[in-house]
């Protein structure tokens, strides 16, 4: 049966990759370059952030234009539709949906009409708060019908941020963002503009990464650096945990609306993000890699092969190689055409379920001992699959490793596991989860492990998925779900920067803007 939003279930459906991803975002501000292409670019490049749907705003100055639809990026726009987007700035939207139904109504950017300007927004994350928020807003508009969240323009909380900051139309945007951010809870890497300006903010925690880019003549921000990598743009920091920066022909100008509490999301160097990306500092590839060597550490196993369940495997697949000596084989081979589906399979296609996504190469596999590693295990449906078919096509044994610790709490910050009872690893041990999963051992890296691997203090880090430690307090929904065992948070209200404590700084000269930019907010 179809999810009520219209999805099909990953037991169903064994395309569905798990866990989902969340959001991609792009901006960009860039007098007399073809934004519209820019910015149909960056989102390819973070395609593997959301594959539902996709959208690009671009602004001439004048008006602003947004086009959206369902599919990928490279569906939803051809030469012609790009080509009818002209302006000098931008935002553009991939979307995997967390918070509202997969449908066209909740494609993003959203967008507002003020009596004064426009307002666009791309919203990557996951708020906490949206009952409050949407209390929030039927106080500010008293005289007006405010429906339900779920009966708005869109049900995502993207649209009720959206429509907050409306309520300011007697400020600027910018002024009118500084009104809302404060009050927002939970994960929101945000690009947003009006007419004539590029605004992009990120939580306090910074659960979700967004970067901050130079091109020739502008500037760009993304959720990646890969997306920059791909337009052409050079890296020049990240956009820190509290800050709203604002891009025009007046230069780059950056508020602090809260104080840093950073919990950067753990997940995002385990599966999220691309390989080729940099977070912190950090490479992507290399603290998968750094994991697989923890794991091969952590749970050696004499075997034949080391192989990875591509792609998201391959890095810590290859870590677990060079660590333990054992030979590293590709015994997978990947259908890449394969994309999401929104057509309900036949009982047929349930049957081939793995086999539409991989296929094993026989005469590497044959007769050998095998360590298969993958990046995670959530309900167990793709490893129960995976380890039949190897031993189907002749595997000796199936040894599974994971590089991350066991997923045993709902994500509420942008991740799509929202039940306990979605999660194997709650009600199982290890070694029952084996079992389940009909592997000979099954080993997965510790908590200490990975986050060794990111290079990061693990304070600054939210691993609530694993451990249960939620930074921030979850939804009210979630609480009857989450059951005994998770630790709230000791605070929920974060402090907020008073007026004399926001720095609120403007660099006109391009190349103090380059230079100024660099350095992290907390040094300017």
């Amino acid at each position: 049966m179809p999810r009520p939003d219209g999805r099909l279930t990953a037991e169903l459906d064994p395309l569905e990759k798990s866990p989902q991803d969340e959001c991609g975002v792009f901006g960009v501000w860039a007098p007399g370059e073809d934004v519209s292409k820019l910015s149909y670019y960056g989102l390819y490049a973070l395609q593997h952030r959301g594959q539902e749907s996709a959208g690009i705003a671009v602004s001439d100055g004048r008006r602003i234009m947004v086009f959206k639809d369902m599919g990928l990026v490279s569906q939803v726009f051809d030469e012609g539709t790009l080509n009818s987007l002209t302006g000098d700035l931008a935002i553009g939207h991939a979307r995997y949906s967390t918070t509202g139904a997969s449908v066209w109504s909740n494609a993003q950017p959203t967008f507002r009409a003020t009596a004064s300007y426009g307002i666009t927004l791309a919203h990557n994350g996951n708020l906490t708060n949206t009952d409050d928020l949407e209390s929030w807003l039927r106080d500010r508009r008293p005289t007006e019908e405010v429906p339900h969240k779920n009966a708005m323009d869109s049900t995502n909380d993207t649209s009720i941020v959206t429509a907050l900051m409306a309520t300011f139309d007697d400020l600027p945007l910018g002024a009118a963002a500084l009104k809302v951010l404060p009050h927002l809870r939970g994960a929101f890497s945000l690009v947003f503009m009006d007419e004539k300006t590029l605004y992009a903010a990120r939580d306090p925690q910074g659960f979700r990464p967004l970067c901050l880019g130079r091109l020739e003549r502008g500037w760009v921000v993304a959720s990646e650096t890969c997306a920059l990598d791909i337009v052409g743009a050079s890296f020049v920091r990240e956009v820190e945990p509290g800050e709203c920066i604002a891009i025009d022909a007046d230069g780059l100008r950056s508020t602090r609306f809260a104080e840093t509490r950073r919990k950067g999301c753990v997940f995002e160097y385990v599966y999220i993000a691309r390989p080729d990306s940099t977070i912190h500092g950090r490479s992507v590839h290399e603290s998968r890699v750094e994991v697989g060597r923890a794991l091969a550490r952590e749970h050696p196993v004499e075997a034949d092969l080391v192989m990875p369940v591509p792609a998201s495997g391959v890095p810590a697949a290859i870590g677990y190689a060079q660590e333990s000596g054992i030979p590293y084989a590709e015994g997978l081979v990947k259908n890449n055409y394969v994309g999401r589906t929104f057509i309900q399979p036949s009982q047929t296609i349930r049957q081939l379920g793995i086999r539409l996504k991989l296929n094993p190469l026989r005469h590497v596999i044959e007769g050998k001992r095998l360590v298969v590693v993958d990046d995670s295990i959530v309900r167990g449906n793709t490893q129960r699959a995976l380890v039949r078919m190897l031993k189907e096509a002749g595997a000796a044994e199936v040894h599974v490793r994971i590089s991350s610790p066991p997923v045993r709490w709902p994500c509420f910050f942008g991740i799509d596991f929202s039940t306990r009872a979605e999660l194997i690893a709650s009600g199982l041990n290890v070694e029952e989860i084996c079992r389940s999963i009909g592997a000979d051992s099954l080993g997965y890296v510790s908590l200490d492990g990975m986050v060794g691997a990111t290079d990061r203090p693990k304070d600054s880090l939210c691993r609530a998925c694993f451990d249960g430690v939620y930074p921030v307090e979850p939804p009210p929904h979630a609480l009857g779900i989450l059951g005994d065992g998770f630790v709230a948070p000791q605070s929920t209200q974060l402090p907020l920067l008073s007026d004399t404590d926001e720095t609120d700084e403007t660099i006109t000269d391009p190349a103090e803007q380059g230079a100024a930019a660099a350095r992290p907010a907390e040094d300017r």
